[in-house]
């Protein structure tokens, strides 16, 4: 444990931040998932749930948890394989 009153500050703050960005990219990959198994079995709420992953996508992206170009090409494919099923 560091000495120093900040560094312990911020060791509890990066401590809290690795827990919540966790949680938010497991249920961004939840999503996605749920999204990919729409298309799969051709459910009627396909395109629901691929608009759904895109904006979660998007959130991610803005809030700096994925890269943007990350989500650029996880929408992009969603979009594709919703068009081709």
């Amino acid at each position: 444990m560091p000495n120093i009153k900040g560094v312990k500050k911020r060791v509890k703050t990066s401590e809290k931040k690795n827990v919540q960005n966790v949680a938010q990219r497991s249920a961004l990959r939840t999503s996605v998932k749920k999204a990919k198994v729409a298309i799969e079995n051709n459910a009627a709420d396909k395109a629901d749930a691929v608009k759904k992953a895109s904006i979660n996508l998007d959130k991610a992206a803005s809030k700096g948890l994925i890269k943007k170009q990350t989500a650029a090409r996880k929408k992009s494919r969603l979009a594709k394989a919703s068009n081709k099923a």
